[in-house]
């Protein structure tokens, strides 16, 4: 049976004697405690680890066997997030400190390796880290940490990690990443390749070229489509061509061509191959309906990255970005900062579709709905809306988009609706600090599930910061 958390404590002989670095140890000595205090947090951890946990062993300076708890995994993914450091950086940063040791309970073994931690925390799913946070707000209202008078919501964006999306750079990405799996095949297995020749060079000077002759003159559409041309028919025949590999691939798999290692990765790389064609193929149809036919191709049927292909045109009307590419996410907040409910959407929502399902969850937590209920413009609907809402909440602080009536100016004008939008602002603080400290201005993980699990990871490590504080 695979251990939740190490019991065997050490006893400190390094105390520090420098005010700034105690501020620092006490601050993640109160998370140590509210964990401790929440043994549910780390049952729900535990639940998705155990199984990954099993390959998960080291053995330590004496060459002793050494086991890693979900605790620890829970523990190094804070550190991470805190510290705001890579994978590799965590790691080293925890092995050299005796503190961070002690707090994440390796004490004196052995110190996990960032491929392993990397695997173990990516088994988190996102349903575990909502019911994560779930706990925590619970126990937050148990112990009276926290008050539902108040509540304030706001929407961000949160970027996938990708490069700008432009027709040439995604037909070359499709091309480069096919001409790979197809040489990985052709090592593998020389006969489902056979011994046709790749462009990739040639390739990768027509995205060039485009990109060079499109910065220089950005209205010089006409002129780039030969080069278009050229490099949708390389990547149109390159994506023909993955799909005869993968299917002679697949067939030397039926008939057990391969050695037991060899069949499992001609078996992937005919996966990927499938993959990837795919999404090449909608590049390559998105290419051609908009520089070879000059269509208008609506942003829900475009993909913006063959890494991400979840990612979504966000246009949120700011100056400064005009344009994201991302997800939006919602968090709703109470007084003391601490975050009780967050949402993770695909597609981009409809805010005063939210106002309703806040205030249902904000009941459930708190077994009443809120005095006030702060939001800026986009959570206006109409006035009939806010009507409906006032009957169950006193103070419905969301401002009218466009003219006002005197009656509507009026209502803006009062001390509790300006009172309450003062409050609303300090989700703004809340939404930097999350971007700013703890990584949420862009996802570096992989994947939509991976991306989901990073924001509730995010917050879970925000709420907690936040509970110790107040402690």
């Amino acid at each position: 049976m695979r251990p939740k958390v190490n019991p065997q404590a050490e006893l400190d002989f390094q105390p520090s004697n420098l005010k700034l670095t105690n501020g620092y140890y006490q601050s993640f000595e109160a998370v140590s405690r509210i964990l401790d205090e929440n043994p549910a947090i780390l049952d729900l951890v535990h639940e998705d680890l155990k199984e990954a946990l099993k390959s998960a062993a080291s053995k330590d300076r004496r060459g002793n066997p050494f086991t890693y708890t979900s605790d620890t995994v829970l523990r190094i993914l804070l550190c991470q997030i805190v510290e705001g450091r890579s994978l590799r950086e965590t790691v080293i940063r925890i092995d050299d400190s005796h503190f961070l040791r002690r707090f994440v309970r390796i004490y004196d073994g052995p110190m996990m390796d960032y491929t392993t931690f990397c695997k173990l925390k990516n088994c988190i799913r996102p349903e575990t880290w909502k019911k994560v946070n779930e706990a925590l707000a619970r126990y937050a209202v148990r112990e009276s940490l926290i008050a539902g008078e108040q509540l304030r919501l706001d929407t961000t964006a949160v970027e996938t990690n990708i490069h700008w999306p432009t027709d040439s750079s995604l037909l070359w990405d499709t091309y480069r990443v096919l001409a790979r799996l197809i040489e990985q095949a052709r090592e593998l297995d020389p006969a489902a390749v056979g011994d046709r020749r790749l462009l990739t060079r040639k390739a990768k000077r027509l995205h060039t070229r485009i990109s060079r002759k499109a910065a220089k003159n950005p209205e010089t559409m006409e002129a780039l489509k030969p080069l278009y041309e050229r490099l949708i028919q390389l990547t149109t025949g390159l994506c023909q061509w993955g799909e005869q590999v993968r299917q002679k691939l697949e067939e030397g798999c039926r008939n057990r061509r391969h050695g037991v290692i060899e069949h499992a990765t001609a078996a992937a790389i005919a996966q990927q191959i499938a993959h990837y064609r795919q999404l090449g193929l909608r590049v390559i149809d998105q290419a051609s309906r908009r520089v070879l036919d000059g269509e208008q191709v609506p942003n829900e049927e475009k993909i913006f990255s063959i890494f991400e292909p979840h990612t979504e045109l966000l246009k949120r009307g700011k100056a400064a970005k005009p344009v994201e590419f991302g997800h939006m996410i919602q968090i709703q907040q109470v007084a003391g900062k601490f975050i009780t409910e967050y949402d993770v959407f695909e597609k981009k929502p409809i805010e005063h579709q939210l106002v309703q399902p806040a205030l249902k969850s904000h009941k459930d937590l708190f077994g009443q709905l809120p005095e006030s209920i702060a939001g800026d413009k986009g959570y206006y609907e109409n006035m009939a809306t806010i009507k409906e809402l006032s009957k169950t909440v006193s103070m419905v602080s969301i401002a009218k988009q466009g003219s006002r009536t005197e009656k509507e100016a009026l209502r803006e004008s009062s001390a509790d609706f300006r009172f309450a939008q003062r409050f609303r602002a300090g989700v703004e603080g809340t939404i930097s600090f999350m971007k700013r400290i703890l990584g949420l201005f862009r996802c570096f993980n992989k994947g939509w599930l991976h991306y989901v699990s990073t924001i509730g990871a995010a917050i879970f490590t925000h709420n907690l910061i936040i509970l110790a504080r107040s402690g």
